[in-house]
């Protein structure tokens, strides 16, 4: 093990002794949103600490082990304990050091997941859907909450833009990776001699922000439009100007809500949609350097980026940051994009590692 990782170790074992020691003070139990931030510290470290405190133990167990090597009788033994110890070091190390990777402050956000039909017609429209009941779909199985924030229906019964924010676990942390532009080949219901066409849509995961305060907006910077809804949603929705357009100025960034009979809750869908695409703009004109410097294996997020290909007549799914395809396109268009998605998470995982022995 590294020096600067051992020393990074102590450190958080000391750490944890700590806040074991700050959690017990009656002070901090009548404070609890000090207590809460404690809480969660103590809950990221201490899994970590565990670790080392079995690496710690499997370097005593060499220790003895090559003293007990000394006795003649013994050394068979002891070589065989020495062998077993140091193996336990190297997995546990390796442990270790994924455990200290750097956390994405996002991974335990809900997210906003923006698809839009492109390239296609009707047909990249039809995708759309096909796309949001997959995210959908998957979602149920996560026991995550799904909502539809804003949709712009086609003629067909497909979107042109639809909005659909995600609630639960670790979600941003599973499908941050989906951002960029996903490409069907499939025939049409619209082709009449069955010929196979490309269409494409574009995904956009945005982490959504904790509060609304997070990115401070002058009211003098936003337009705010309402208008009467269209689409479904039944007579009533029409009769009044519910639906809600917010222009932010400075940037051109335009949000519509019009999913909800209250104009208000529209109005407040609405801003934290426009607050999580500021904030995604921010972050990536932030990481732009890095990602012209150092080509990611997983990806930039742009919306420009073709990062899967869904071939329904070979029954196939290739996502091509990472070079896999999988043949099961009807389970996955269903729903089932774990192992998709956890291929997707350990080929980053796997860079960082990498990144981190370059340095």
């Amino acid at each position: 093990m590294k020096p600067s990782m051992q020393s990074k170790l102590e450190h958080l074992q000391a750490r944890l002794t700590e806040l074991n020691s700050l959690m017990s003070h009656e002070d901090v139990t009548q404070n609890m949103d000090q207590f809460r931030k404690y809480s969660k510290e103590h809950a990221e470290i201490s899994p970590v600490v565990a670790k080392f405190a079995q690496y710690q133990s499997a370097q005593e167990d060499e220790s003895a082990a090559i003293e007990m090597r000394q006795d003649i009788e013994s050394r068979v033994f002891a070589e065989e304990e020495i062998k077993l110890a140091r193996e336990r070091m190297v997995n546990l190390g390796e442990e270790l050091q994924k455990l200290l990777l750097p956390k994405d402050p996002n991974d335990d956000k809900n997210i906003f997941i923006e698809i839009r039909a492109g390239t296609g017609g009707d047909e990249s429209a039809l995708f759309a859907a096909d796309l949001l009941r997959m995210y959908i779909r998957y979602a149920e199985r996560q026991r995550w909450k799904t909502e539809i924030i804003s949709a712009s229906e086609s003629d067909l019964g497909g979107y042109k833009e639809v909005i659909l924010r995600l609630e639960g676990e670790q979600v941003y942390s599973k499908l941050k990776f989906e951002s960029g532009g996903h490409r069907v080949q499939r025939v049409p219901q619209t082709e009449t001699q069955g010929r196979i066409h490309t269409s494409a849509c574009t995904v956009a995961v945005l982490a959504e922000a904790d509060e609304i305060e997070a990115v401070q907006i002058n009211p003098s910077e936003l337009r705010i439009d309402t208008f009467r809804a269209s689409g479904a949603g039944g007579q009533h929705i029409n009769k009044t100007d519910s639906a809600v357009r917010i222009t932010h100025l400075p940037t051109g960034i335009v949000v519509e809500c019009q999913d909800d009979r209250s104009q208000h809750r529209n109005k407040d869908q609405a801003m934290k949609v426009l607050v999580s695409r500021i904030m995604d703009a921010r972050t990536r004109a932030q990481h732009q350097k890095e990602a012209q410097e150092r080509k990611s294996l997983i990806g930039s997020g742009d919306r420009s980026d073709r990062i899967r290909t869904y071939n329904f007549p070979q029954g196939r799914i290739s996502d091509h940051r990472i070079n896999l395809t999988l043949y099961k396109i009807d389970a996955m268009m269903d729903g089932d994009i774990s192992e998709l998605l956890g291929a997707l998470s350990s080929e980053h995982q796997a860079e960082l590692l990498a990144s981190l022995g370059d340095t």
